[in-house]
């Protein structure tokens, strides 16, 4: 059965033992060097007819490790690791033995039929064929294959080291559970598998291609710079700046060309893209001044065709409207998904855009729908069934699942749904992938807010809503911890009925090395459900210390420990099933509280803290355990959070937050 949540399906196969990649240019090596970081113990395989472009691939892999190890992301060991067993080869005869082989060769249709009928002479029957094409449909690719069920496409993204999204094409002559398992290795190797149906150019080319034909298209009224400019307020780099980096007018004039021959001549590439080779143009952050009308159609253009794709695309199932939004942002670089600037637009003015288009590029696509069907889906959450409990995914991948009002939300939406009906027998939360449960909450507007007593309580009330919404509950929540939980997310975990969580999870309150105190219950929860582990939370919420999982398992903070993603969840359902009709857990009345010994307001770290936020955390700590109520002690918490927000250090911490460099809180004394 496949899962909304790639993690929780049972994959068929095991990890690849070795793996082979056709194709030592551009984007092979970056392939293999993704795979390598993520699957150190795998053997590696680069093949190219040309030996040359072979060694530089091989350099590229070791430089890669070299400038990760020089920046402090990997040690030399893991770099060691990562630069083994990685050969270079011209001989299809080294690929006998592999367990998946990726063809990431030129776009052209009979050299990779070549290349596959070569591929297929020589590897096991169950060996994975997969194709990097941006284009190029399974079905065209594979069609002379023996074996087509275990061929598909997955399409990376540039840099396909870094950036996190691949397309799995699932084609009609796939084998699903090959679609299955290459989304779980995806995700469990920091991936964001999204997965899309065998059109011509699939889902996410044909929103960068055609933003990018429009884009030279308007050449006619403005210059290269104006339509950057233009477009930077919807993404964070330009059209023409990123065709620049990524040497790109090719491959819109072969993908478009391709498009107009399957779907009409309205999708025929600018001709400007043949006769130039750099485009003369600003850099993210940098515009150039552009007159009101010329600004004004190159924006109705550029949306006008993001909209047309995005509706085309769902209206023919080409891919799902949370994965299309959510592609665009972690892909394509887009601030927000297509699909979220239509709703935020409004059906009049989108009407507007769209009709603009239509007369200035007739033959485009048109809405089949009313708008409103076009927003009917949860955008930062996946729901799965697993023995009538919900499992409900935080998806906010670009920002380790951080928490923000939407996303917020849409959990607390799912829970209402479902909290009254009699065959679900409680919830399960978990993040998704395998690093963060939930990395904290975004700043959001909190910063607008520093000085403002009143705005930033009320503020703090707001954040708490879901989870005053499970403090009432009557069937259980657990949450299941696949990875770090920090400030808020930690937070909600506490809020949950239960806890469980992996080894290699853990826990920290970060706040006050922000200059803030935690908001929304993290000074008051713990101290009521877990008396006997008040000493480590004075730590945590005083000097930002981390607590891991096997800690706050012999605590009793955590109830149960697994070793994978799998035994999690299971671990969770059971959990769920085990407190099936108890109350919450929370002490309602006032508790004895653990001394808070005198320390210096230095973090674990070594950074120092601000004093005056201790001061207001350790009063408010106090204050909250005497409280009469957890609703007293509660908004004791949220006027803390307030209180904080008016000091120099919460200026300063937020400040450096934003700003990317380490608060100084000695200039707040």
């Amino acid at each position: 059965m496949t899962t909304q949540n790639p993690l929780l399906h049972t994959p068929a196969r095991p990890l690849p033992k070795h793996v082979a990649i056709i194709g030592a240019g551009t984007i092979g090596p970056d392939i293999g060097y993704y795979l390598k970081s993520a699957l150190p113990q795998i053997r590696l395989t680069l093949v190219d007819v040309n030996q040359a472009a072979i060694d530089k691939a091989l350099q590229r892999c070791q430089d890669y490790a070299k400038k990760a190890v020089a920046r402090g992301k990997m040690g030399e060991a893991q770099a060691a690791a990562v630069v083994a067993d990685i050969e270079g080869t011209t001989d299809y005869a080294r690929l006998a033995d592999c367990d998946w082989v990726i063809e990431a060769a030129t776009e052209n249709l009979p050299l990779k039929r070549r290349i596959f009928a070569q591929v297929e002479a020589v590897v096991r029957p169950d060996a994975l064929i997969t194709s990097n094409t941006s284009s190029l449909p399974a079905a065209r690719i594979f069609s002379e294959l023996k074996h087509k069920g275990r061929a598909t496409v997955t399409h990376f993204f540039a840099p396909a080291w870094r950036n996190p999204a691949v397309e799995v094409i699932a084609w009609e002559k796939t084998d699903p559970a090959v679609v299955d398992w290459l989304r779980w290795l995806f995700c469990a190797t920091g991936k964001v598998p999204l997965v899309t149906s065998d059109a011509v150019c699939f889902m996410l080319d044909r929103i960068f291609d055609n933003w990018c034909n429009e884009a030279a298209l308007l050449l006619d009224r403005a210059t290269a710079a104006e339509i950057d400019s233009v477009a930077s307020e919807f993404v964070h780099a330009g059209p023409f700046f990123v065709l620049n980096l990524a040497r790109g007018n090719p491959i819109i004039t072969e993908t478009n060309t391709l498009q107009a021959e399957e779907e009409g001549t309205h999708y025929t590439p600018a001709p400007i893209f043949r006769s130039v080779d750099t485009w003369v143009t600003v850099p993210p952050g940098r515009k150039v001044d552009v007159a009101p009308e010329t600004k004004a159609a190159i924006r109705d253009r550029l949306l006008g065709i993001l909209f047309s794709q995005s509706v085309d695309i769902l209206d023919r199932s080409i891919g799902e409207p949370a994965d299309l939004d959510l592609g665009c942002r972690t892909a394509l670089g887009f601030k927000k998904g297509p699909l979220e600037l239509l709703r935020d637009l409004g059906e009049p003015e989108a009407g507007r855009i769209l009709q603009r288009l239509a007369r200035e590029r007739p033959g485009m696509p048109w809405p089949k729908r009313p708008y409103a069907a076009y927003q009917d889906f949860w955008r930062h959450v996946l729901v799965d069934d697993i023995e009538c409990v919900k499992v409900i995914t935080l998806r906010r991948p670009e920002a380790m699942n951080a928490l923000h009002d939407e996303l917020t939300d849409e959990v607390l939406a799912v829970i209402r749904k479902f909290e009254a009906d009699p065959k679900v027998k409680g919830f399960v939360l978990t993040g998704y992938g395998a690093r963060a449960f939930c990395a904290g909450a975004d700043i959001g507007r909190f910063p607008s807010m520093l000085g403002d007593a009143r705005a930033a309580t009320q503020y703090a009330r707001d954040c708490s809503r879901l989870l005053v919404h499970l403090d009432a509950m009557q069937k259980p929540v657990v949450a299941a911890l696949n990875g770090m939980a920090l400030g808020g997310g930690l937070e909600l975990a506490m809020r949950c009925h239960g806890i469980v969580a992996v080894k290699d999870a853990w826990m920290q309150l970060p706040e006050i090395t922000l200059g803030i105190v935690p908001g929304i219950g993290a000074m008051v929860v713990p101290y009521r459900r877990w008396p006997q582990a008040a000493a480590t939370f004075h730590g945590m919420l005083r000097r930002a210390e981390k607590l891991k999982a096997v800690e706050a398992h012999k605590l009793g903070v955590v109830d149960a420990l697994a070793d994978d993603l799998p035994g999690l969840i299971r671990a969770a359902v059971a959990r769920v099933q085990a407190l099936a009709g108890q109350p919450s857990p929370i002490a309602r009345g006032a508790v004895a509280l653990a001394p808070m010994e005198k320390i210096e307001a230095i973090a674990a770290g070594g950074p120092p803290l601000s004093q005056e936020i201790m001061g207001i955390l350790e009063k408010a700590v106090r204050d909250a355990a005497s409280a009469l109520s957890l609703a007293q002690a509660l908004e004791i918490g949220y006027r803390a959070f307030g209180a904080s927000a008016c000091t120099a250090a919460a200026r300063e911490g937020i400040g450096a937050f934003q700003e990317g460099r380490k608060p100084d809180f000695s200039r707040t004394a």
